[in-house]
Parts: structure tokens; C-alpha cells; sequence
């Protein structure tokens, strides 16, 4: 908006008195200027800074003589000091009134005429045109929801910030329309407008951009483990636990319940991690497999005339002379019936004691034994037979050469149980010559398949 400066003319008032008549000229200015009375000239009005709100649309208001102008922010003004001075110099009404000159000061008692005023101006007590402030006599006519802003000699109706004029009414700007203000979202209200942010944002200090909310750092809502994204959070739980429904607290991870074969014997849930625990005569290996204790290298019990066997799970304490009458004790585990005693003509020249465990449920068949024949005489054959302790059919005797056999498990053994079984091996030569041997073997099946 440019206001066009106006060059006044000049009115020439004469007032008489009885002295030397002496003529002083005062100024009337024109719209856009006041008077200076230091300068004795009229100097312009900055609009810019008593118009509410002088230009719209983020236009930048710039003074201009006599008026004002609005132009982009981006424009550069380069003002003219000479000739902003020559419109000042020519932008009054020029009036003369005559003084004497005994008292250049004192207006002139009682002039003969009196002054005439433009409209929007009134005489003074001083006899000068002074502006008529509309806006607070009351004598404008602005709308109830209009704003009076006094003008030089005149007055505008305005609309309150946040409304624009249509017609002769002030509706409100919907901000919200123009040009994008806000990050997110724009909210309209009555003569202005707000911004909001989606969730997980917040607003700048601007109030008008909208930065992400780290809600890790803000307010940890994570029972463990927070990580911040753009506009939200995930939580993590720590191993052993998971998230439960509400996304945000952790619980316990059963890992027992999760599968049956994570621990050998037995799984125990602990909070957030769980442990293997193995039967008594057996020990955790590599957290989860139980292997079986020696005891009789650890915590032999056994007494000085026993040795002590190492089963699965467990040990025995066995006599270290098995011998029972009228077998004597020849080596280690051997008992030996002399042929001078008439009684062991009956009976098996040597008895061989033997210890074994296997595990409890083993698959069968199953080869558990070998049986051999310690002396080989020329001219002989070896017959095996198991002699007694199958009663129920558990084993198998397979002669595997002249001179060996194996006993083969036919039938799963459950633990803990001890079967003793006799193998006997039968020589005999081609002149009728007839001797036999046992070997005594004791299987110890322990309470476990481990």
C-alpha cells in the first residue's frame, strides 16, 4: 500500500491591532505528516509503527513519505535522504497571521477571524488545527468487533488480529489453510490457531516444529531394556525373560516348559535363566548331561578286605576272596577246587568272578560279554552254556569261535537291579576226558539310561 504525499497551499490569515502589524505564518500538514516544532517544518508520520498490524501475508511494512509501503521481507529499500527531506519541507499549510512586534511570542489577543480547519481537525486554544481523536470521543462508527485506530485527521475501522474484513464484518482467519505453519497438525481458534504433534512428538520452542521424544531418557516406561525410534520406543527383556502382552514388563522365561530334552534328568526354572540338576551318584557336565560319579575314587567305603565297583550311579563293596569252600583263592578273582579233594570231582575245577554294570533300559539285543578260554588244550572241544540266572530269559549264550562266546541282552533290564549269571565252558578230549570252568558274572544295571 503506497500513500501519495500532497503538496498543501498556502492561506493567508491577517489580524489587525492597534501596533506595528508584524506577520507570522503557521503550518497546517497534510495527511501522512505532523508538525516538528523544533524544526519549524512538517516531518512524516511512521505509519509502520502506529497501524496495528500494517501489512499481511508476511509482507514487511516500510515508511514511506506520507504513507507506507508493503513489500516482500526479501526486498532491499534504499531511501533517498534528500529528497525525503524536500517532501517533508513541502508537505505543510502554510497560515500567516499578523503579531506585533513588541511580543513575537504572544499570540495575538482576540484575532478578528478565526482559523478554518480541515475536517478531522479542530481549532485550539491556542488558535492551531489539532486532530480529532474519533476513537476516543466515540464519534466513529466501527463495528463492535472492529478495532478504531485514529488517524491524521480521520480514523480507520480494523479487524483484531487473527480476522480479516468481508464486507462490513470481521471473520476469523482460518490460519490453518495457508500456508503449512505447523510440523504435524493445525489447530484453528478464534482470531489465531495452535499447533500439535503426534504422539511420541513434542513441540519445539518455536511452537511450531515437532521433535522427537526420547521416552527412554524422559520417563523410562521398559521393565529392562528401552530403545528410542522416531515418534515411539520398544522395549527388550534381558535372556531368560520375554515381553509379556502390555509390550512393557518382562517375565520369566520357562525354559523347562519349553522342552522336555534341555536337561538329561531334571530342568529347575530360576528367574530369568534355569539349571540342570542330575541324580544323587552323577554330576552336571557342560550344564546340561549327567556323568556318572566313581566313587571308589572319590569316597571309597569299602573296607580293607573288599574292593570297591563303580557302577552307574552308585558302587558295591565286593569280598576280595569270593572263594567259598572247597575253593581256594589262586589269583585275583579266580578260585580254584584241588583235585586232591575228592569233592570237586563233581563240581567245576575253577570258578572266575567278574563285575559289570550296564544302564538301566539299554536296547536290545545287545552284545554285553565276551567269555574266552584262558588255556587251550590240543584235541579238545568247548562247548558254553549259561548255567544259571536266566530264569527269565533275559540273555543269550553265542558261541563266536572253538574257544569263545558272547553273552547277548535279549530282554531291557530296568535299574537298579543286580542279576548274577553263570557261564560254563565244557572241555572235553577224544579219550572221554571231561572238565569244566565257570565264570560268575554279576551285572549291575543302574537306575538311570545315563
Amino acid at each position: 500500500m503506497l500513500t501519495a504525499v500532497f503538496l498543501a497551499t498556502l492561506i493567508l490569515i491577517t489580524v489587525h491591532s492597534q501596533e506595528t502589524e508584524e506577520t507570522i505564518t503557521y503550518t497546517q500538514c497534510t495527511d501522512g505528516y505532523e508538525w516538528d516544532p523544533v524544526r519549524q517544518r512538517c516531518k512524516d508520520i511512521d505509519e509502520c509503527e502506529i497501524v496495528p498490524d500494517a501489512c499481511k501475508g508476511g509482507m514487511k511494512c516500510v515508511n514511506h513519505y506520507g504513507g507506507y509501503l508493503c513489500l516482500p521481507r526479501t526486498a532491499q529499500i534504499i531511501v533517498n535522504e534528500r529528497e525525503e527531506a524536500a517532501a517533508e519541507s513541502t508537505s505543510g499549510r502554510n497560515n500567516v497571521i499578523r503579531r506585533t512586534p513588541a511580543d513575537p511570542h504572544r499570540a495575538p489577543p482576540n484575532p478578528t477571524h478565526q482559523i478554518q480547519c480541515a475536517a478531522g481537525y479542530e481549532q485550539s486554544d491556542h488558535n492551531v488545527c489539532q486532530d480529532i481523536d474519533e476513537c476516543a470521543t466515540g464519534t466513529h462508527n466501527c463495528r463492535a468487533d472492529q478495532v478504531c485506530v485514529n488517524l491524521r485527521g480521520s480514523f480507520s475501522c480494523q479487524c483484531p488480529p487473527g480476522y480479516q474484513k468481508r464486507g462490513d464484518q470481521c471473520v476469523d482467519i482460518d490460519e490453518c489453510t495457508l500456508p503449512p505453519y505447523c510440523h504435524h497438525r493445525c489447530v484453528n481458534t478464534p482470531g489465531s490457531y495452535y499447533c500439535q504433534c503426534n504422539a511420541g512428538f513434542q513441540l519445539a520452542s518455536n511452537n511450531h516444529t515437532c521433535v522427537d521424544i526420547n521416552e527412554c531418557d524422559a520417563n523410562n516406561p521398559c521393565a529392562q531394556q528401552c530403545y528410542n525410534i522416531l515418534g515411539s520406543f520398544i522395549c527388550q527383556c534381558n535372556p531368560g525373560f520375554e515381553l509379556s502382552s502390555d509390550r512393557i514388563n518382562c517375565e520369566d522365561t520357562d525354559e523347562c516348559r519349553t522342552s522336555s530334552y534341555i536337561c538329561q534328568y531334571q530342568c529347575v526354572n530360576e528367574p530369568g535363566k534355569f539349571s540342570c540338576v542330575c541324580p544323587e551318584g552323577y554330576q552336571v557336565v557342560g550344564g546340561r548331561t549327567c556323568q556318572d560319579i566313581n566313587e571308589c575314587e572319590t569316597t571309597n567305603e569299602c573296607r580293607e578286605d573288599e574292593i570297591c565297583w563303580n557302577y552307574h550311579g552308585g558302587f558295591r563293596c565286593y569280598p576280595r576272596n569270593p572263594c567259598q569252600e572247597p575253593y581256594v583263592l589262586t589269583s585275583e578273582n579266580r578260585c580254584v577246587c584241588p583235585v586232591s579233594n575228592a569233592i570237586c570231582r563233581e563240581l567245576p575245577y575253577s570258578v572266575v568272578y567278574k563285575y559289570m554294570s550296564i544302564r538301566s533300559d539299554r536296547t536290545v539285543p545287545s552284545d554285553i560279554f565276551q567269555i574266552q578260554a584262558t588255556t587251550i588244550y590240543p584235541n579238545t572241544i568247548n562247548t558254553f552254556r549259561i548255567k544259571s540266572g536266566n530264569e527269565n530269559g533275559e540273555f543269550y549264550l553265542r558261541q563266536t569261535s572253538a574257544v569263545s562266546a558272547m553273552l547277548v541282552l535279549v530282554k531291557s533290564l530296568s535299574g537298579p537291579r543286580e542279576h548274577i549269571v553263570d557261564l560254563e565252558m565244557l572241555t572235553v578230549n577224544s579219550l572221554n576226558y571231561r572238565t569244566s570252568s565257570v565264570l560268575r558274572l554279576t551285572i549291575i544295571v543302574g537306575p538311570y539310561a545315563f
